[in-house]
């Protein structure tokens, strides 16, 4: 069920979101494992909204738990000439560190026992991010597992070039609208198996 919630005091975000939080892990929780497969390949297998030249620096993630996979994506971008990239955990209140990665090349556990490139992959800035997200709405904004990283890393980002910061999601996580404070950052696009939302225009 989707919910709109007014903009109130930060206690009142923070407690809608953590409610909007637990609701979107036990829907996508609940979807069969072969569909969600069938819709990171759906999404892959569309042609993708942004110019991707040679050395174009994109960056993922290592899915967890019952987060859509953006492996075949990020597979289908290589093919285009895409340098990839992966997040690598800092410290808690620190914008991510993004390490240069090829697919195939072994990997090692970080926090919470997510796969991540090792210490001697180098840093890397990139230009397009694929963000993994809990729910989200047609303005780009987007529900997260609370730490901030995303929104540190993109802000950070975008402080010294263009990004594009696209989510990747399954038509099931979006919600009428996401709570808001000053601090989240907006998506660009969210890629859906269902269709590509550009969220620029809103």
């Amino acid at each position: 069920m989707t919910k709109k919630f007014n903009r109130g005091s930060h206690d009142s975000i923070a407690g809608a979101k953590a409610e909007l939080r637990r609701e979107a892990i036990a829907r996508r929780d609940a979807l069969p494992p072969a569909e969600r497969q069938r819709a990171a390949e759906t999404i892959a297998a569309r042609e993708f909204p942004l110019a991707v030249a040679s050395g174009t620096v994109v960056s993922g993630y290592f899915p967890m738990k019952s987060e859509i996979s953006p492996i075949p994506l990020l597979r289908k971008l290589a093919a285009s000439g895409a340098q990839l990239a992966l997040p690598v955990v800092a410290r808690k209140g620190k914008p991510l560190i993004m390490r240069a990665w090829s697919l195939g090349e072994p990997l090692v556990a970080g926090v919470w026992g997510i796969r991540e490139p090792g210490p001697e992959a180098p840093e890397v800035e990139p230009d397009i991010l694929i963000v993994p997200l809990l729910a989200f709405d047609r303005h780009g904004h987007r529900i997260g597992y609370g730490a901030g990283y995303y929104d540190l890393t993109i802000a950070k980002l975008r402080e010294k070039k263009p990004v594009v910061a696209a989510g990747i999601a399954l038509a099931a996580q979006e919600i009428a609208a996401v709570p808001t404070t000053p601090s989240d950052v907006r998506l660009d696009l969210v890629l859906t198996e269902s269709e590509v939302i550009d969220c620029r225009a809103t």
